[in-house]
């Protein structure tokens, strides 16, 4: 019974963190209907600027803050130089100039930091609470962890649903055309969307760091798990990505747990098989045509 808790509770911190990543795949697939597979390559850039700020002056939370910063930047800077210039092309356009920056990105990390993984300081105590005579596999920093993606994911279901900016996002990504005529600045809002995208992406960094160490291929794995927690929720539903995170991180600590890490991307692959066969669209899709 304690092996099941504690797989339980590892489950939904390591969940929060996929759910965390699909956040960002959600946020920008919802601000500019396009796939970013260099999210992974772009939070790793800038939970590498957070370590160097953290080992320069010692603070954590300082290191924190420039991590978000030179996120919100750094998604900017990529749509304005790179992806604009292909955001009317056909999609598989941006899928490739997604995949070249990827490919750069982490070489560019190579050459500037290396690649001997290094660790990464946690934001409070990794271990875990004491309830009884048990120590739990669940420690304040997982609580932490658990507590922030919730606030975003609520934070972005407000952003889409019920602000003017976030209906103007959505205009801009399903029909530009018509958005622009009714005084929308499309490009300024597919800029918004990249940066803050990019933003939740570096959160994702910073959180997902201390447990995977450092590197420039550290984060794949996470990226493409958290790919498959964005599907599972419909690729649209900001709340979809945090129980499709979820749920994938309890299932992915269930199989390794009992049957060895070994067999966990082939789980995450069956997961995902399972889900669009049974639906296509996402757990937490729309069954009704969609309207902005």
């Amino acid at each position: 019974m304690t092996k099941f808790i504690d797989l339980t509770l590892n489950g939904i911190s390591t969940g929060a963190i996929y759910a965390a990543v699909a956040l960002a795949l959600v946020l920008i697939w919802r601000a500019t209907r396009i796939l970013n597979f260099a999210q992974g390559a772009m939070l790793m850039v800038t939970t590498f600027i957070a370590s160097g700020v953290i080992d320069d002056t010692g603070s954590y939370w300082l290191g924190f803050a420039i991590a978000l910063l030179s996120g919100l930047i750094l998604g900017a800077v990529v749509e304005r130089v790179l992806i604009r210039r292909v955001e009317s092309a056909p999609p598989l356009n941006a899928v490739i100039v997604a995949l070249g920056l990827y490919t750069l990105l982490v070489a560019v990390a190579g050459m500037i930091w290396g690649n001997s993984p290094r660790s990464f300081p946690s934001a409070f105590s990794i271990r875990g609470f004491k309830v009884g005579g048990t120590r739990l596999l669940f420690s304040p920093n997982d609580l932490f962890i658990v507590l922030v993606v919730i606030a975003v994911a609520l934070g972005l279901a407000v952003l889409f649903r019920a602000t003017s900016l976030g209906l103007q996002m959505r205009a801009a990504a399903f029909q530009p055309e018509i958005a622009q005529l009714l005084g929308v600045r499309v490009r300024r809002m597919f800029t918004l969307g990249w940066a803050l995208a990019a933003l939740v992406g570096a959160l994702a960094g910073v959180l997902v760091a201390p447990s995977v160490f450092l590197g420039p291929n550290n984060f794949d794995p996470i990226l493409i798990i958290g790919f498959v927690a964005a599907v599972m929720g419909g690729l649209e539903s900001p709340p979809g990505a945090v129980v499709g995170g979820v749920v994938l991180g309890l299932a992915l600590s269930y199989v390794s747990g009992y049957e060895g890490s070994a067999l966990v991307p082939l789980a995450a692959l069956a997961i995902l098989v399972l889900v669009l066969l049974v639906r296509p669209t996402g757990l937490f899709s729309a069954t009704r045509e969609r309207r902005v």
